[in-house]
């Protein structure tokens, strides 16, 4: 694949090339681009253009087995060498690499960045599909695939973190090569893809759309021998590697190659079910969560980002507002909208074969990949790696295709979703979890905060009636309030209260008040705060639970300082930053909306979640006592039994030892 000629700015801009070996151009000369460490950071940023990207990736992508102590200093210095490479940015010489809250963020524009303008050029081509101009996409789609010189950054793939958007760069290739094959057979121009589809087929033997193509051209070009042995060549394969058939579609190209003459076209693809959808019915008490809500149908239905992820601790009303947030997007979503559980009942993590089986049925592509069979909650269905590679790779080439709304409910961490979010095309993702899922970038992000007192009231109201609530308007601001502000709380005192018609609100809002009883009233049938509660503390690790557990106890409302937490930890002001750091991080401690220092912070464990870590805490600390106090009976019981042997036999049968004298 040749290069064309780069497009020329202001003279002495740089132009930078990823879709190859990483190169810089300046007045079409090459320039040198440092030390290898160097380049890795250079790389990572530039193939996230215009996007912050945090420091720990950037560590990562530079240093991915063991970073040295000096590590940050070493990246500023990459940067700063980045800097004086880029120059200042045109628009009165502003700083073009910034350091902000999420990261470093590169600003550089399409014609100094191939990926840029091979991105632009390739949705042009295929907006000039979708409006009948087969030889304009042709045209479009052939000159992004001039800017593609061969493997992304091929020569910085050993690094785990670079080779990772490599790859990612290299199917965005893969499709549009794809897209303009089968643009040039409507066209009756095959005999211009074949060698190149050969090439790819070589190299990506399992990847079934080239297949297809491949098999089309060379039928188009009278080579019809050919084109039947590609498929019996991909049927062994299949069979050999992943035990599967060739998808129904393969299939019947197959079919019409050998009942038809040189009119055959790439397969149909399967016939899908107009705008599928697959979501719960939503609750008839959805209250609030109004500037969350609006900002989900802005983001979402205005196409500005593909990743959305809703975070909040257990109960905080992730699932509703998603829900939601998706039963309101029809129309910005024709082709379909499904909601997709992470976890199993049990809630522990789904396996990847059992999600991609379920995305795959859900949009018709199963058939294409590994029909995995379901397996128990958070065990791997048993597919080889290979089976898995083709439902992955059938499942981005079906979000490239269509415009649809997945929700992800429930994640537990970022390598549960990350092979599932889209690499391209309109399709968008709405992900809830527990935790941040700060290791996923880039992506809107809505964190739910407690529920407002008029909120939640409204939301207990609708539970218990209006008339009801009116009775006594203090006692219902006091049970909303023992309850944190937390949706699903706030839902099970409704649904009790409902229940317990005699109950005054009073008498319930002083049982919520008592610390010791709290938990135990938020019942309501199948339905516990403290089981969702439980849940969520397991999913932190042991160190984080010891950690919360003291950071509970330094006041009643849960609210501390970083001077308290250092003291409660037993530890330096650095270990207690980064301690709490990571509780926020796993969405157990909250922290303020804006920009505040450490020192300033005043960070708080949600109310019932203080509630259920100090009964953790005092069942530890009860149960270490009870295997003391046994190690110490043991011990004492072994040194009696010690003491026996060393006396005679005389001693033993004797008369009774005289007994111990008391002072005086």
């Amino acid at each position: 694949m040749t290069r064309p000629p780069v497009r020329t700015g202001a003279a002495g801009t740089v132009h930078f090339s990823l879709l190859g070996p990483l190169t810089a151009r300046r007045d079409g000369r090459e320039l040198a681009l440092g030390p290898r460490k160097q380049r890795l950071a250079l790389a990572t940023l530039l193939a996230r253009p215009n996007t912050p990207v945090p420091v720990d990736v950037l560590t990562d992508a530079v240093w991915p087995d063991d970073p040295p102590r000096t590590a940050r200093k070493n990246l500023q210095v990459y940067i700063s060498a980045a800097r004086a490479l880029l120059g200042p940015g045109g628009d009165g010489g502003t700083d073009r690499l910034v350091h902000g809250c999420g990261g470093y963020l590169l600003r550089i524009a399409e014609d100094e960045l191939d990926t840029l303008r091979f991105g632009s050029l390739a949705r042009a081509g295929r907006a000039a599909a979708e409006r009948g101009d087969l030889p304009g996409a042709a045209r479009l789609l052939r000159q992004a695939l001039d800017l593609w010189e061969g493997p992304p950054l091929n020569d910085l793939r050993d690094s785990a973190g670079v080779a990772d958007e490599a790859d990612r760069l290299e199917a965005r290739c893969l499709t549009v090569y794809e897209d303009w094959a089968e643009a040039e057979i409507e066209l009756g121009r095959a005999a211009v893809a074949v060698d190149g589809l050969r090439d790819l087929v070589e190299r990506h033997p399992l990847r079934e759309r080239l297949r297809a193509a491949w098999m089309n051209s060379l039928h188009q070009s009278g080579r019809q021998a050919e084109a039947l042995a590609v498929y019996d060549d991909y049927r062994q394969l299949m069979a050999r590697e992943l035990g599967l058939e060739p998808s129904p579609a393969m299939a019947a190209l197959y079919r019409s190659m050998l009942g038809r003459g040189r009119e055959a076209r790439r397969p149909a693809a399967p016939r899908e079910t107009p705008s599928p959808v697959a979501l719960p019915a939503g609750t008839g008490a959805f209250t609030g969560r109004r500037e969350e809500l609006r900002d989900l149908l802005d983001v979402l239905g205005g196409g500005e980002e593909r990743v959305v992820v809703v975070s909040g601790p257990g109960g905080a009303g992730k699932s509703a507002l998603a829900v939601r947030a998706a039963h309101l997007l029809a129309d910005p979503f024709p082709d379909g909208r499904v909601h997709v559980r992470v976890r199993g009942e049990d809630g522990a993590a789904r396996g990847r074969a059992e999600i991609l089986a379920e995305l795959g049925r859900w949009c018709g592509v199963a058939a294409a990949g590994a029909e995995a069979p379901a397996t128990p909650a958070g065990a791997e269905a048993p597919a080889s790696a290979g089976a898995l590679a083709v439902l992955a790779e059938a499942w981005q080439e079906w979000q490239a295709r269509h415009r649809a709304l997945v929700v992800l409910d429930d994640v537990p961490d970022e390598a549960s979703v990350r092979g599932l979010l889209p690499r391209s095309g309109k399709c968008a993702v709405l992900v809830t979890a527990r935790g941040q899922l700060s290791g996923l970038a880039p992506v809107h992000r809505i964190a739910l905060p407690a529920l407002a007192d008029g909120e939640a009231l409204e939301l207990l109201g609708k539970l218990i009636g209006a008339g009801r609530l009116r009775t006594d308007p203090g006692a219902a601001l006091r049970i909303v309030r023992a309850c944190g502000g937390l949706p699903l709380a706030v839902e099970v005192s409704g649904m009790r209260l409902a229940v317990l018609r005699h109950l005054p609100l009073a008498e319930y809002a002083d049982r919520l008040d008592d610390p010791s009883a709290a938990l135990d009233e938020l019942v309501a049938g199948d339905v516990s705060v403290r089981e969702r509660i439980a849940s969520g503390w397991r999913d932190l690790a042991d160190g984080n639970r010891w950690v919360l557990g003291r950071l509970a106890g330094l006041a009643d409302e849960g609210c501390f300082t970083l001077d308290r937490a250092t003291v409660a930890l037993g530890c330096g002001e650095r270990a207690a930053i980064r301690a709490v750091e990571a509780l926020i991080d796993a969405g157990a401690v909250t922290s303020p909306a804006g920009e505040v220092t450490a020192h300033a912070a005043l960070y708080e464990v949600p109310r019932l979640l203080c509630l259920f870590a100090r009964e953790q805490r005092a069942a530890g600390e009860q149960r270490a006592a009870g295997e003391q106090r046994a190690a110490g009976e043991q011990r004492a019981a072994g040194e009696q039994r010690a003491a026996g042997e060393q006396q005679g036999p005389g001693d033993r049968t004797g008369a009774p030892a005289a007994p111990a004298l008391s002072p005086g």
